[in-house]
Protein backbone atom coordinates (compact mmCIF):
# COMPACT_ATOMS: atom_id res chain seq x y z
CA UNK A 1 0.00 0.00 0.00
CA UNK A 2 0.89 3.60 -0.52
CA UNK A 3 -0.10 6.35 2.00
CA UNK A 4 -0.72 9.86 -0.48
CA UNK A 5 1.78 12.55 0.60
CA UNK A 6 1.42 16.67 0.30
CA UNK A 7 3.43 17.86 -2.82
CA UNK A 8 6.31 19.88 -1.65
CA UNK A 9 9.21 21.10 -3.38
CA UNK A 10 11.33 19.76 -0.93
CA UNK A 11 9.66 16.21 -1.19
CA UNK A 12 9.67 16.03 -5.09
CA UNK A 13 12.82 17.55 -5.79
CA UNK A 14 14.40 13.83 -6.62
CA UNK A 15 11.45 13.66 -9.84
CA UNK A 16 11.05 16.86 -10.46
CA UNK A 17 9.64 20.60 -10.13
CA UNK A 18 5.97 21.88 -8.21
CA UNK A 19 4.77 24.18 -9.81
CA UNK A 20 2.80 26.99 -7.97
CA UNK A 21 2.48 30.74 -7.27
CA UNK A 22 3.02 30.49 -3.97
CA UNK A 23 4.80 33.39 -2.00
CA UNK A 24 6.22 36.49 -3.36
CA UNK A 25 6.54 36.81 -7.28
CA UNK A 26 10.37 36.93 -7.96
CA UNK A 27 9.08 39.91 -10.33
CA UNK A 28 6.53 42.41 -11.03
CA UNK A 29 5.74 43.14 -14.57
CA UNK A 30 3.05 44.65 -16.98
CA UNK A 31 3.32 48.06 -15.14
CA UNK A 32 3.44 46.43 -11.73
CA UNK A 33 0.14 44.67 -12.58
CA UNK A 34 1.62 40.88 -12.38
CA UNK A 35 3.37 38.78 -11.03
CA UNK A 36 5.83 36.48 -12.13
CA UNK A 37 6.99 33.32 -10.43
CA UNK A 38 10.51 33.08 -12.98
CA UNK A 39 12.18 30.14 -14.41
CA UNK A 40 10.21 27.97 -11.97
CA UNK A 41 11.54 24.29 -13.97
CA UNK A 42 14.19 22.20 -16.06
CA UNK A 43 12.81 21.69 -19.10
CA UNK A 44 15.13 18.84 -21.08
CA UNK A 45 14.23 18.27 -24.77
CA UNK A 46 17.30 16.40 -25.84
CA UNK A 47 19.56 17.67 -29.02
CA UNK A 48 16.77 16.43 -31.45
CA UNK A 49 13.58 17.30 -29.39
CA UNK A 50 12.04 20.56 -28.86
CA UNK A 51 8.96 21.82 -26.86
CA UNK A 52 5.26 21.30 -27.65
CA UNK A 53 2.30 21.85 -25.71
CA UNK A 54 -0.68 19.62 -26.07
CA UNK A 55 -4.39 19.61 -24.21
CA UNK A 56 -5.06 16.26 -22.44
CA UNK A 57 -8.16 15.32 -20.86
CA UNK A 58 -8.27 12.84 -18.44
CA UNK A 59 -10.76 10.81 -17.11
CA UNK A 60 -11.30 11.25 -13.31
CA UNK A 61 -10.13 8.81 -11.02
CA UNK A 62 -10.73 8.07 -7.37
CA UNK A 63 -8.61 6.99 -4.13
CA UNK A 64 -8.33 4.24 -3.16
CA UNK A 65 -6.63 4.19 -6.75
CA UNK A 66 -4.92 0.81 -8.23
CA UNK A 67 -1.71 1.31 -9.71
CA UNK A 68 -0.93 -1.22 -12.51
CA UNK A 69 1.66 0.22 -14.48
CA UNK A 70 4.44 3.52 -14.25
CA UNK A 71 6.16 5.06 -17.25
CA UNK A 72 8.91 7.39 -18.32
CA UNK A 73 10.26 9.36 -20.91
CA UNK A 74 13.93 8.82 -21.80
CA UNK A 75 14.31 11.90 -23.85
CA UNK A 76 12.57 14.46 -22.18
CA UNK A 77 10.78 16.80 -19.80
CA UNK A 78 7.12 16.42 -19.20
CA UNK A 79 5.31 18.91 -17.33
CA UNK A 80 1.55 19.03 -16.14
CA UNK A 81 -0.51 22.08 -15.81
CA UNK A 82 -3.75 22.16 -14.40
CA UNK A 83 -6.32 23.91 -16.75
CA UNK A 84 -8.65 24.15 -13.60
CA UNK A 85 -8.25 24.23 -9.75
CA UNK A 86 -8.68 20.59 -8.79
CA UNK A 87 -6.23 18.77 -6.95
CA UNK A 88 -4.81 15.82 -8.59
CA UNK A 89 -2.60 12.86 -7.94
CA UNK A 90 1.37 12.33 -9.04
CA UNK A 91 2.86 9.18 -8.30
CA UNK A 92 6.64 9.13 -8.97
CA UNK A 93 9.49 6.57 -8.56
CA UNK A 94 13.23 6.55 -8.21
CA UNK A 95 15.05 4.69 -10.76
CA UNK A 96 16.67 1.34 -9.65
CA UNK A 97 19.09 -0.07 -12.22
CA UNK A 98 16.25 0.88 -15.28
CA UNK A 99 13.69 -0.31 -13.62
CA UNK A 100 11.03 1.40 -11.12
CA UNK A 101 12.01 1.42 -6.90
CA UNK A 102 9.37 2.16 -4.33
CA UNK A 103 6.84 4.34 -5.84
CA UNK A 104 5.34 7.48 -3.54
CA UNK A 105 2.10 9.42 -4.31
CA UNK A 106 1.45 13.49 -4.13
CA UNK A 107 -1.42 15.32 -3.99
CA UNK A 108 -1.12 18.44 -5.29
CA UNK A 109 -3.11 21.73 -3.73
CA UNK A 110 -5.63 23.13 -6.26
CA UNK A 111 -3.89 25.23 -9.06
CA UNK A 112 -0.11 23.50 -8.79
CA UNK A 113 1.39 21.87 -11.79
CA UNK A 114 4.64 19.34 -11.47
CA UNK A 115 7.39 19.01 -14.43
CA UNK A 116 8.44 15.49 -14.35
CA UNK A 117 12.65 15.65 -14.98
CA UNK A 118 13.61 13.44 -17.91
CA UNK A 119 13.48 9.36 -17.36
CA UNK A 120 11.24 9.84 -14.23
CA UNK A 121 9.40 6.88 -13.70
CA UNK A 122 5.69 8.18 -13.19
CA UNK A 123 2.17 7.15 -13.09
CA UNK A 124 -0.51 8.18 -15.87
CA UNK A 125 -2.26 11.36 -15.29
CA UNK A 126 -4.31 11.02 -12.51
CA UNK A 127 -6.84 14.15 -12.21
CA UNK A 128 -9.41 13.06 -9.37
CA UNK A 129 -12.30 15.48 -10.64
CA UNK A 130 -13.69 15.98 -14.26
CA UNK A 131 -12.90 17.46 -16.27
CA UNK A 132 -9.72 16.04 -16.13
CA UNK A 133 -8.12 18.80 -18.55
CA UNK A 134 -4.48 19.60 -18.79
CA UNK A 135 -1.90 21.70 -20.78
CA UNK A 136 0.72 19.38 -21.11
CA UNK A 137 4.61 20.85 -22.05
CA UNK A 138 7.08 18.13 -23.08
CA UNK A 139 8.99 16.63 -26.33
CA UNK A 140 8.37 16.08 -29.64
CA UNK A 141 10.67 14.74 -31.71
CA UNK A 142 11.81 11.54 -33.43
CA UNK A 143 12.16 8.26 -31.92
CA UNK A 144 10.08 6.26 -29.51
CA UNK A 145 9.99 8.41 -26.27
CA UNK A 146 7.70 6.00 -23.64
CA UNK A 147 9.07 2.86 -21.42
CA UNK A 148 6.35 1.34 -19.28
CA UNK A 149 6.69 -1.08 -16.58
CA UNK A 150 4.03 -2.82 -15.48
CA UNK A 151 4.00 -4.22 -11.94
CA UNK A 152 3.38 -8.00 -10.68
CA UNK A 153 0.43 -7.23 -8.76
CA UNK A 154 -1.70 -3.96 -8.68
CA UNK A 155 -0.19 -1.49 -5.94
CA UNK A 156 -3.19 0.08 -3.56
CA UNK A 157 -3.05 4.38 -3.56
CA UNK A 158 -4.82 5.54 -0.35
CA UNK A 159 -5.06 8.66 1.29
Amino acid sequence: MIRTEPLTPAAFAPFGDVLAAEGEPDRLINQGLCGRWHDRARLDFGSDGRAGISIFRAEARSLPYRLEMVERHPDGSQAFLPMTENPFLVIVAPDEGGRPGRPRAFLTAPGEGVNLHRGTWHGVLTPLHTPGLFAVVDRIGPGMNLEEHWFPEALLVTP
